[in-house]
C-alpha cells in the first residue's frame, strides 16, 4: 500500500547516536546547498526521521542557527514530495546555505533525496 506524503509523519533525530547512526550508513549527497546523510531503518516504522547540523566552519552562532532554520524549512516542503518513510536523514548545512534563494535551497533538498533514494552507483 503507498502512502501519500501527507500521510507521512516526521521525527526529529536529536540523540548523537541518531547522527552517528545515519554517518555510518556513508550513503551522502553533496549538493550546492547542503550534504544530505541518509540510511534504511529497517524497523518497519514509517516515520522519516531528520536530523540538522551546521559546524563552526560555515561561520558564528547567528549564521549556523539561519541555516539550520533554512534547512528546517526546506525539509519541510522537500519531504512531503519526495521524503522515503522508514529513513533516517541529517542535512548539513554547507557555507553557501544561508545565502542561496530558498527555492534553490529546497530543489537542492530534493534533488539529493533523489540520488540518496536510487542507492549507490
Amino acid at each position: 500500500m503507498s502512502q501519500t506524503p501527507a500521510t507521512i509523519a516526521t521525527r526529529r533525530l536529536k540523540q548523537r547516536a541518531e547522527f552517528l547512526a545515519v554517518a555510518d550508513a556513508r550513503r551522502k549527497c553533496a549538493v550546492h546547498g547542503l550534504v544530505l546523510q541518509g540510511r534504511p531503518r529497517g524497523d518497519g516504522a514509517s516515520a522519516i526521521g531528520i536530523g540538522f547540523t551546521a559546524t563552526r566552519k560555515i561561520g558564528g552562532a547567528v549564521v549556523r542557527n539561519r541555516a539550520r532554520r533554512r534547512l528546517r524549512e526546506a525539509a519541510r516542503a522537500a519531504l512531503a514530495a519526495k521524503g522515503q518513510a522508514g529513513w533516517d536523514y541529517v542535512a548539513i548545512a554547507r557555507g553557501e546555505t544561508g545565502a542561496r534563494p530558498f527555492a534553490e535551497l529546497v530543489s537542492d533538498f530534493e534533488r539529493a533525496l533523489a540520488k540518496l533514494a536510487k542507492g549507490p552507483a
